[in-house]
C-alpha cells in the first residue's frame, strides 16, 4: 500500500437516489429549499449538465452507480448487464478498478454507509470499513433493514437487522460516528454515503413534509397527464405510483412528499459538514455530491426514470473543497461519472486505465470554452430508446412492439422538450447528422 502524502485530502462522496438536477435552490413552491447544497454550490463548483448514460434496468440506479464506482460507461461497468438474471446484471465488471479500490491503494481509509446498488462482492473489494448497510434497490425510510459491514463478505438477506429510525438520519448518524473517530494528521479518508432518499416509498418526517403545501406547488411545464405515445416502459412499477390520466393536485402531492424528502436528506448532510468542522476537518476535506439519477414525477405524464428526457438522465454535481474553485458554475454538459477522475487528480492518485472519461478539472478551471471529453453525449434504456445529443440538438429513438419513432429537440430554445421537430423538413438535416452520431456511436451501446 502506498504511503499518505500530507497534501491528499479527505473525500466525502454523498450519493442521492433518485434527486433530478432541477430540484435544488428552491422556494419550496417552485422546488425543495436545499440551503446545505446551496452553500456547498456557492463556495465550489456546481455543473449543471451532470448527466447520466441510461442502462438496462429499470432500476436505472444500478448501471449508474456502476458507472460513479468505476468511471466507466454504464454498460462496460458491469459485468454482464444483459444477463438474464437480475443479480448478475448488478455485479460490477471485475477488470474495473473502483473507486474506493483506487483510493485505498493508495493510502486512503475507504468507509461505505447507505445504499449499495450492486453486487457484495464489489463492495468489499471497494471498501475496508463501513456501518448501516442497505443491500437492494429500495423499501421503508422508517425502520429500514440495515446490514453491519462483514469482512467476509456475507450480506445474506436474513442478516439485515430492523433498525429504528429514519433512513436519511441513521445514514447520517453512521457518517457522523466515522468521521468523529478520524483525527487530524491521520491517513486520508474517503467516505462514501448513498443515501435512499428521494426514492419511494416518499415517506418525508412529519416536520419537513409540513413545510410544502399541495396547492402551492407549481407543477413543471412539461407536465402532461398522459405520454403522447408508447416508449415501451409505460407499465413498469414507478408509473403505476398514481392513476392515469394524470392529476394535478395528485402530482403535486407526489411532489410534496419528494421535495420533503429532499430537504430532509440536505438537512443530514449538514449534519454531516458539521461534524467535520467540529473534528477540524471540514477545510481538508473534499466534498462531492451525485444522483444516481432524475425522475420524471409528472413531466411528460411519466412518473419513473425509465426514459432518456432531461428530467430523467440530468442530476446535481456540487463540489467543494481542496483544488475546487469557489463560486463556479459549469452549464457545459459533462457525463457525472467523471468524478472519478476528477477526485482521483485531486487526490494525486493516478487514474486507472480502465477508466474511460476524463477529469474535470480543465473545465473547472478554464471555464465555459474548456474541451469537453466530447462533443456528443449519448444515453440508452434497454435497447427500447437510445438518445444522443450536442450543445443544442437532441435525437430520442425509440424501438418498441417492432415500430419505431424518433424525437428531434432544440434544446436552446426548448428545455423542457416540448415541441418534437423530428417531422419538420427544416430540421432534417439535424435530424440525419444525430441518427448517423448513433449509429457510430459508443461501441456497446445499441444492438439496433
Amino acid at each position: 500500500m502506498a504511503l499518505p502524502t500530507r497534501h491528499m485530502p479527505n473525500i466525502l462522496l454523498v450519493v442521492a437516489d433518485d434527486h433530478r438536477q432541477d430540484c435544488l435552490h428552491g422556494d419550496r413552491v417552485t422546488g425543495p429549499a436545499t440551503p446545505t447544497l446551496d452553500s456547498l454550490a456557492a463556495q465550489g463548483t456546481e455543473c449543471t449538465g451532470a448527466r447520466i448514460m441510461g442502462g438496462d434496468s429499470q432500476a436505472v440506479c444500478v448501471p449508474s452507480r456502476a458507472a460513479l464506482l468505476t468511471g466507466c460507461g454504464s454498460r462496460r461497468a458491469l459485468a454482464n448487464p444483459l444477463s438474464a438474471d437480475f443479480c448478475e446484471r448488478q455485479r460490477i465488471n471485475p477488470n474495473c478498478r473502483t473507486l474506493g479500490e483506487v483510493l485505498g491503494a493508495a493510502g486512503y481509509r475507504t468507509h461505505v454507509v447507505g445504499k449499495w446498488h450492486n453486487d457484495p462482492g464489489t463492495l468489499n473489494r471497494s471498501f475496508n470499513s463501513g456501518e448501516a448497510l442497505f443491500l437492494g434497490g429500495m423499501g421503508a425510510h422508517e425502520a429500514p433493514r440495515l446490514h453491519r459491514y462483514d469482512a467476509r463478505g456475507n450480506y445474506a438477506p436474513e442478516a439485515a437487522v430492523r433498525t429504528p429510525g429514519f433512513s436519511s438520519e441513521l445514514f447520517a448518524e453512521a457518517a457522523i460516528r466515522f468521521i468523529e473517530k478520524a483525527k487530524p494528521g491521520q491517513a486520508p479518508f474517503f467516505l462514501y454515503c448513498a443515501f435512499t432518499s428521494p426514492h419511494d416509498p416518499r415517506t418525508p418526517p412529519a416536520d419537513f413534509r409540513a413545510r410544502y403545501r399541495d396547492r402551492d406547488l407549481i407543477l413543471p411545464e412539461n407536465f402532461l397527464a398522459r405520454h403522447p405515445f408508447d416508449n415501451g416502459e409505460l407499465a413498469v412499477r414507478d408509473e403505476k405510483l398514481a392513476p392515469l390520466p394524470r392529476d394535478p393536485a395528485t402530482i403535486r402531492r407526489h411532489r410534496g412528499d419528494y421535495y420533503g424528502m429532499i430537504e430532509h436528506h440536505d438537512h443530514q448532510l449538514g449534519r454531516m459538514l458539521a461534524a467535520l468542522e467540529h473534528a477540524g476537518l471540514l477545510e481538508e476535506t473534499l466534498i462531492a455530491y451525485v444522483s444516481d439519477h432524475g425522475l420524471a414525477l409528472g413531466s411528460h405524464g411519466l412518473l419513473g426514470k425509465q426514459n432518456l428526457y432531461e428530467h430523467s438522465l440530468r442530476v446535481p454535481l456540487i463540489m467543494k473543497g481542496p483544488g475546487i474553485p469557489d463560486g463556479r458554475l459549469v452549464s457545459q454538459d459533462v457525463y457525472a461519472h467523471r468524478l472519478f477522475a476528477t477526485l482521483c487528480e485531486l487526490a494525486g492518485v493516478s487514474v486507472p486505465e480502465t477508466v474511460e472519461v476524463s477529469s474535470l478539472m480543465p473545465l473547472l478551471k478554464g471555464g465555459e470554452k474548456a474541451v469537453a471529453d466530447t462533443p456528443l453525449h449519448f444515453a440508452h434504456y434497454f435497447d427500447r430508446q437510445r438518445m444522443v445529443k450536442d450543445e443544442r440538438w437532441k435525437l430520442i429513438q425509440y424501438r418498441v412492439n417492432g415500430g419505431r419513432r424518433e424525437q428531434l429537440f432544440d434544446l436552446r430554445n426548448d428545455p423542457h422538450e416540448l415541441r418534437d421537430l423530428a417531422s419538420e423538413p427544416a430540421m432534417q438535416t439535424h435530424l440525419t447528422r444525430l441518427a448517423t452520431a448513433l449509429r457510430n456511436g459508443p461501441p456497446g451501446l445499441t444492438s439496433w
